[in-house]
């Protein structure tokens, strides 16, 4: 079933409605949707460089739209739909600590693992459970969504299709290195200033 998603996304990808399907997609992932939208977002940017950073911001808005969503399932809706989809993933017993982590420092949370490959709608759903606060967290998915989006159509953009193969065998890898030099930025402000 996923394999036909994601044949069926890449199908979309290369279509008229690209950006509408886009769209879509990333807000449905950021609450229920099982594929990433960096399967669309790849071979748009390798298709229409120039258009990049409008994809980038797309996906970026969309996302966070879609984690509104997430986050009032998980506020609202936690029994009657949130535990399913947790349950569905998988990542139902990841929950409890998640919540705990988020009544602790769930800004820093979303910020750090919204912009890796760690299901998103997790992070959505546990938020609303938890109650966090919603300024906060729409703040927080902005930053973490758009660092994700744009890291990825930046290299894309910069480098095109050879980097293309290097993102999709290591979007971890990719992620967690731009999380790292983030927190070592703010690191190296805080001791420097």
């Amino acid at each position: 079933m996923i394999k036909r998603l994601y044949d069926w996304m890449m199908g979309l990808a290369g279509g008229r409605y690209a950006p509408h399907a886009l769209f879509a997609v990333s807000f449905a992932e950021s609450s229920f949707f099982p594929i990433p939208p960096d399967v669309m977002l790849i071979p748009m940017v390798i298709k229409e460089r120039a258009k990049a950073w409008f994809f980038a911001a797309l996906a970026t808005v969309s996302s966070v739209l879609g984690g509104v969503a997430g986050y009032a399932i998980g506020y609202f809706l936690l029994e009657s739909i949130g535990q399913g989809v947790l349950n569905f993933y998988g990542l139902a017993g990841k929950f409890q600590q998640a919540a705990a982590w988020f009544s602790e420092n769930g800004v820093l949370i979303l910020i750090v693992k919204g912009m890796t490959p760690i299901p998103y709608k997790l992070l959505t759903i546990t938020a609303g459970a938890a109650h966090m606060n919603l300024a906060a967290f729409i703040g927080a998915s902005i930053i973490a969504r758009a660092m994700r989006f744009f890291l990825v159509a930046g290299l894309l953009y910069w480098f095109g299709e050879p980097i293309r193969l290097f993102i999709e065998k290591r979007l971890t890898l990719v992620t967690t290195a731009a999380v790292v030099m983030l927190v070592g930025g703010f690191a190296a402000v805080k001791l420097f200033v």
